[in-house]
């Protein structure tokens, strides 16, 4: 099987394109691993390829089909792969040569990609700033418009709501991609990766604002003071900044880093 994911950046093309790279058992190739790869050595290529990242600009066609190309040809992708980030231009579309089976397009308004990628959080790379992912959106809507224009007229185009869960984006990938591979489908997101966020900060730095989002994505929240709070009232003790302070390191102290998820857990 041969897929192309295709969306703006944040839309969730790598996590989408890593679970299906699982599911149906063929390798995920991102182009934007490949030229950030490149973009690493210390060559007149490297350097070239990490300025016009890092402006948000798009590599030229003369030289992507051919890196493409010759990445597709290995052996690890001869049954198959999970292509995403390309083709970007209508230009590449029609020199691709590979046969291609489908075309997801995962569907995210402007406004929620750079919320989603404002509160990633790992490290941000030069071009996950927000003047480079703006530029990225507005290449993508004047660009890539017409390659997804060019595979729905032939009927390859699939469409996807990228504003729904990771599970639900999935599950309806799946779906619309024929029931033998919804019958493939890995029973659950939390059954393969657990992902523990920490929101930290100073008063008014805007914890509460994304603690709110994320409740909004129904995600559970755990808030370490309340923990402190409850532990407060159960010993009789007044609730005053040395008492707490107190009691969070003697938590701490007992039960490690992982504190407030062992107590939360312990609660529930």
């Amino acid at each position: 099987m041969k897929l192309v994911l295709i969306g703006i950046p944040g839309a969730g093309k790598s996590t989408q394109g890593n679970l299906l790279s699982r599911q149906f058992g063929v390798p995920y190739l991102s182009t934007g691993h490949i030229f950030r790869s490149i973009a690493k050595e210390k060559t007149t290529m490297g350097r070239y390829v990490k300025e016009t990242m890092n402006s948000g600009l798009l590599i030229p066609d003369e030289e992507t089909i051919p890196i493409v190309e010759e990445y597709l040809s290995r052996r690890e992708y001869k049954k198959g792969y999970i292509l995403d980030g390309f083709p970007r231009t209508l230009n590449q579309a029609k020199k691709f040569k590979n046969s291609l089976d489908k075309i997801i397009y995962i569907e995210l308004p402007d406004k929620e990609a750079l919320w989603r990628i404002a509160y990633r959080t790992e490290d941000v790379r030069d071009d996950q700033t927000v003047t480079a992912v703006m530029k990225r959106i507005e290449i993508f809507n004047e660009v890539t418009r017409p390659v997804i224009d060019h595979y729905e007229k032939k009927g390859k185009l699939i469409r996807i709501d990228g504003t729904k869960s990771i599970d639900d984006v999935n599950e309806e990938i799946l779906k619309l991609l024929g029931k033998e591979f919804h019958e493939n489908k890995v029973r659950s997101w939390s059954q393969k990766q657990k992902i523990i966020l920490a929101v930290t900060g100073l008063p008014g730095s805007g914890k509460t604002e994304a603690t709110t989002y994320f409740k909004k994505k129904k995600l559970p929240i755990v808030h370490f003071g309340n923990i402190i709070n409850d532990l407060v009232e159960e010993r009789g003790l007044d609730h005053v900044e040395d008492v707490h302070k107190t009691v969070r390191m003697e938590v701490r102290e007992q039960h490690g880093m992982a504190a407030m998820a062992i107590l939360s857990r312990e609660k529930n």
